[in-house]
């Protein structure tokens, strides 16, 4: 049997669960407007060193011994990310060509990223294996479970869950792996004279923020993975 958490309204079914499903939206959304105000704000503060993103990814690449990965330039705003499999470090509009603080702050914190790498960071390497499983649970937790729901299923909806529960998984392993990438850049930045004391200040503002993103997702993905727990019965006993 599955748990019933809605009731009827004037005609209307409502499911009170799918009040954590908005509580983790509005989450995301906060962390998405703040991310995006801070990263403003500092963009306006150009670095002392004048260095661009990129310049400041390719002196941190540099002094790390690492000349297998190369700079691009891609289109976008805040669409920065290392691909390993291609071993290029993507620096987005906003990013490659500006002498901010907050442009060499992400473009740093992709260089750590691509330092995760290379030392074997063992969060890194867990989230990377993770990545199948994670798009299978994405893709297809849910459709099983509302599959089960449908026919009367339970096993299969519960079977859904545990699939869910892959995705989630991977969100929370990505968790430590933005946090350790932001704590090099900061590290690498100001080991290097990149940036100066104050200047750090403003980019661990932006680094924070952005990181915030990543705990809302999270926190969005476990109270749906509650939600679906609740509505299935998943990890009950059978009386």
């Amino acid at each position: 049997m599955y748990a019933n958490y809605g009731y009827m309204s004037r005609g209307m079914y409502f499911d009170s669960t799918y009040i954590l499903v908005l509580i983790g939206a509005l989450l995301c959304i906060i962390a998405s407007a703040r991310v995006k105000t801070t990263y403003s704000k500092y963009a306006r503060v150009r670095s002392m060193s004048g260095m661009t993103g990129a310049q400041a990814a390719h002196e941190i690449l540099r002094r790390n011994g690492i000349m297998d990965v190369q700079i691009q330039h891609v289109s976008g705003n805040l669409t920065d990310h290392y691909d390993p499999r291609t071993k290029t470090v993507n620096l987005s509009d906003a990013t490659y060509g500006s002498n901010s603080v907050a442009a060499i702050g992400v473009a740093a914190h992709e260089c750590g990223h691509v330092l995760q790498h290379h030392t074997g960071y063992l969060p890194i390497s867990i989230r990377s294996a993770l990545v199948p499983a994670a798009n299978i649970g994405s893709k297809l937790g849910i459709p099983i479970i509302m599959l089960g729901l449908i026919i009367g299923i339970s096993p299969l909806a519960k079977i859904g869950v545990w699939v869910f529960a892959l995705a989630v998984l991977f969100q929370i392993v990505t968790l430590p792996v933005e946090f350790d990438a932001s704590h090099r850049a900061l590290a690498m930045l100001g080991e290097y004279g990149i940036l100066g004391d104050d200047e750090l200040v403003h980019t661990k503002k932006v680094l924070g923020a952005a990181a915030l993103t990543y705990v809302a997702a999270a926190a969005s993905s476990v109270l749906q993975l509650l939600r679906l727990i609740m509505i299935t019965g998943t990890g009950r006993r059978r009386d």
